[in-house]
């Protein structure tokens, strides 16, 4: 079963780079009939706080992204620890004692030689007798994974295509440190493992960490999962960030986005395929396919996604927004819906209709106006009045274009623009209309 996931750390709030990846790999787990696990990445135990997982959780719903299981770093600390421990018996794992300060040290020296700053492994050189020196002493190690660096490491990647690295290039990575506390890259390993996962869909800034941790699970006796990495988010100006979009979900909440805009726009940057509005998520999985995704970075446009949700928010039925605008009634949000920004704007065009209003007629249409009302008061009413009435007056009038409409919607709903006439005033009704038509 294809199983993915999306492993966020509790640490602060989504932004659009990390729901783009939650929502790519929802995309290939449901288009696959699979799972998609959510996996708080809380090692960091010192920074992770229960409110940022909460926070991750409601971002998550909000969108429609529900995960089908949901586990936490923090309680699996003892998997790590045996792991560790297999891959010290087999070898791959060793105990190193340099301070920062030394390692910064080793790194300018490599530096002013010309040499790449890869870890010299010298700790590789340490017999018992110094381990049990660095012991008596109180010094603890910190454990390096040593990589295999007799032949290159190589994958397919789903959006890269053939990636290879050299190993003898990369420092062995520091697994745990020197306080027992884990650092990234074994632990994720081991929970993917664990958990069954088949794939992993990224940011291509994992790219050499996707290199590191393909050894680690063939150390570990495990199959590889499929790789695929991203391309980064670019902003409007091009500019390349992880940080993109990072106003998040709260404030597109706040500012009345629809969260199927956001999960059709960031589904469609980088892909070959058109960026359209859907009802629903489910509506982005017949295209969905990671060879459509570019190796370029995409641009992200904030005012792209508020213009897309104004699209989204067009196509609404009334049972899809009838709990967020208490009040409206279903004929007005279809007369409405074309012509609104945010689902919350319906409130002002339920005022419109219902009334009272605000118009103040200029001198030079108010007979006009007059002449209009007791056109419309002969007239018998009907859903077609709008078209009859119109007709009556460009007769009687001689007007017509702008001339004829805008101080009709001006005189009756007080605004200059909005929705088609045709469907408002149907809903106005014929004694309220008649009333905003006095002089």
């Amino acid at each position: 079963m294809t199983t993915t996931r999306f492993a966020p750390s509790p640490t602060g709030t989504l932004h659009a780079g990390n729901i783009r990846t939650a929502l790519v790999n929802w995309l290939l787990a449901r288009k696959a009939g699979g799972r998609f696990i959510l996996r708080l990445d809380d090692t960091d135990l010192a920074r992770s706080t229960e409110a940022s997982a909460e926070s991750i959780r409601a971002d998550l719903a909000w969108l429609g992204l529900a995960p089908d299981a949901e586990f936490r770093q923090s309680h699996r600390f003892p998997l790590y620890q045996a792991a560790l421990d297999h891959l010290a018996t087999t070898g791959r794992v060793y105990r190193a004692y340099e301070t920062p300060s030394e390692l910064d040290l080793k790194r300018k020296v490599q530096q002013q030689r010309g040499l790449p700053p890869v870890y010299d492994r010298a700790a590789l050189a340490l017999t018992d007798a110094d381990h049990a020196a660095h012991a008596g002493a109180g010094t603890t190690p910190h454990w390096r994974f040593r990589l295999d660096t007799s032949a290159p490491i190589r994958w397919l990647d789903g959006v890269r295509g053939d990636c290879h690295f050299d190993p003898a290039a990369l420092s062995d990575p520091v697994v745990r440190r020197a306080d027992g506390t884990w650092l990234y890259m074994l632990p994720s390993v081991v929970d993917d493992i664990d958990l069954g996962i088949t794939n992993i869909v990224r940011g291509e800034d994992h790219v050499t960490n996707s290199a590191v941790q393909i050894q680690m699970f063939e150390a570990l006796g495990a199959r590889v999962p499929a790789f695929a990495h991203l391309a980064l988010l670019t902003g409007a100006d091009a500019a390349l960030s992880k940080r993109i979009g990072s106003e998040g979900v709260a404030q597109w909440r706040e500012m009345g986005i629809e969260p199927q805009a956001i999960a059709a726009l960031l589904a469609r940057l980088g892909t070959s395929l058109p960026v359209e509005p859907v009802a629903a998520l489910p509506d982005l999985l017949p295209g969905f396919d990671l060879s459509t995704f570019g190796r370029a970075p995409a641009r992200f446009d904030p005012e792209d996604l508020a213009a897309l949700s104004a699209r989204t928010l067009h196509n609404l039925p009334y049972a899809a927004v009838a709990d967020r605008i208490p009040g409206v009634t279903e004929p007005v949000w279809l007369a409405i819906r074309a012509n609104l920004a945010t689902a919350a704007d319906a409130a002002d065009w339920q005022g419109v209709v219902t009334g009272p209003i605000v118009a103040e007629i200029p001198p030079e249409d108010r007979d006009f106006i007059a002449a209009a009302g007791a056109a419309l008061h002969a007239l018998e009413w009907g859903d077609d009045i709008w078209s009859r009435w119109i007709t009556v007056l460009k007769s009687d009038t001689g007007r017509k274009g702008r001339g004829l409409f805008h101080p009709l919607r001006h005189a009756l709903t007080g605004r200059d623009q909005g929705p088609e006439m045709a469907a408002l005033l149907p809903l106005i009704g014929r004694t309220a209309a008649l009333k905003r038509l006095e002089i």
